[in-house]
């Protein structure tokens, strides 16, 4: 007489079925954290490429007030900021401003 086979399946917590779902959910959940990770880098990068041309404008703008400094011609610099940039004026002058542009 044949022998019957019988299926000796684990029963419990520990069946392949479950094994092979817990491997795709931390494959798709590895998956799903490199893509997420990708996208921070991508971002910090923007805000490195950022920062550095902020940073070169400034360290442009340092050159430039240090060589103002450097130089003997320290008063004409104030007075030419003083007069264009501040708005200032000598006490004996006269501005006339233009109210009727918007």
């Amino acid at each position: 007489m044949p022998r019957k086979r019988t299926s000796r399946r684990k029963k419990g917590l520990f069946n392949r079925g479950l094994v092979r779902l817990a491997a795709v959910a931390v494959i798709i959940g590895c998956t799903v954290l490199l893509i997420a990770t990708e996208k921070d880098c991508r971002e910090k990068e923007e805000q490195i490429t950022a920062l550095q041309s902020k940073i070169d404008v400034f360290e442009t703008e340092n050159a430039e007030l240090q060589r103002v400094l450097d130089s003997d011609d320290k008063d004409a610099y104030m007075e030419k900021v003083a007069l264009e940039e501040r708005g200032y004026a000598y006490p004996d002058e006269r501005r006339f401003y233009d109210t009727t542009r918007d």
